[in-house]
């Protein structure tokens, strides 16, 4: 008889190398559950509490953390062992703490930011679907947002694209900025052997006979260093100025 659906387990050689945990210490680590982010690109809220936060000494306790209602993520309550992934807020109301998640040289890392930060998240328009009423928002953390439109013949509040980065409240999940992928941006890169640098946009490759996500992007850093991406590889947090917080990587323990 064959398998029925996925395993529930997950052994430590196959989880992603930037986990902190030891490779040969137990046969199995925690496998986080179903969520917006795919496996190789988020944390399961269990390790985050024992490994990176350390107010867990077992999996136990941390999933007691997690039941007893805690701990949130982009302002809801998350009881399961939920995956967060980049850019989503966690907050833990009573120890005062709060993290946003931001990729490193390594991979994805907690940054402490202020309470007054949780207030919103930076989530990138990844594409966009024509739905009865208005325009559907597809974004990068799998949620989506409704774009309504009064005269579809003339759709004057549909002036989102994809790759645009949108400044969303928290919980309300409410539109309070955009900011329109363009050259001089600041970004940051979230994948390839360039991931967790921070800069600006000097040149976007203009697509004729590719997707446009494979279009090569050309960014600065503080340093004068330029490095190539491409474009679905790029986040952009601000204009002149970033709209959160950033710290190395390094520095946070």
């Amino acid at each position: 008889m064959g398998r029925k659906g996925k395993t529930a387990r997950l052994k430590p050689k196959p989880a992603p190398k930037f986990w902190p945990i030891h490779r040969k210490e137990n046969p199995w680590v925690q496998k986080p559950s179903a969520g917006p982010h795919n496996l190789q690109n988020c944390l399961p809220m269990s390790l985050v509490l024992r490994d990176m936060l350390g107010v867990a000494e077992t999996r136990r306790e941390a999933q007691m953390e997690l039941h007893q209602g805690k701990v949130l993520v982009d302002g809801k309550i998350r009881k399961e062992d939920y995956p967060v992934g980049l850019m989503d807020i966690i907050s833990m109301p009573n120890a005062d703490k709060y993290y946003r998640v931001l990729p490193s040289h390594k991979g994805l890392f907690l940054s402490p930011i202020s309470k007054e930060e949780t207030a919103f998240k930076l989530c990138r328009v990844d594409s966009k679907t024509t739905v009865s009423g208005g325009v559907q928002l597809n974004l990068h953390d799998g949620s989506n947002l409704l774009v309504k439109i009064a005269d579809p013949a003339h759709p004057q509040e549909d002036s989102y694209d994809a790759f645009d980065v949108l400044k969303v409240t928290l919980p309300s999940k409410e539109i309070a900025e955009c900011v329109k992928l363009k050259e001089g941006n600041l970004v940051v890169i979230t994948g390839g052997k360039n991931i967790g640098v921070k800069g600006k946009i000097v040149e976007i490759e203009k697509t004729e006979a590719k997707k446009r996500c494979n279009a090569l992007v050309v960014v600065e850093d503080e340093q004068g260093n330029r490095v190539q991406t491409i474009l679905d590889f790029v986040f952009s947090i601000g204009t002149s100025q970033p709209l959160t917080s950033t710290v190395e990587a390094d520095a946070v323990v």
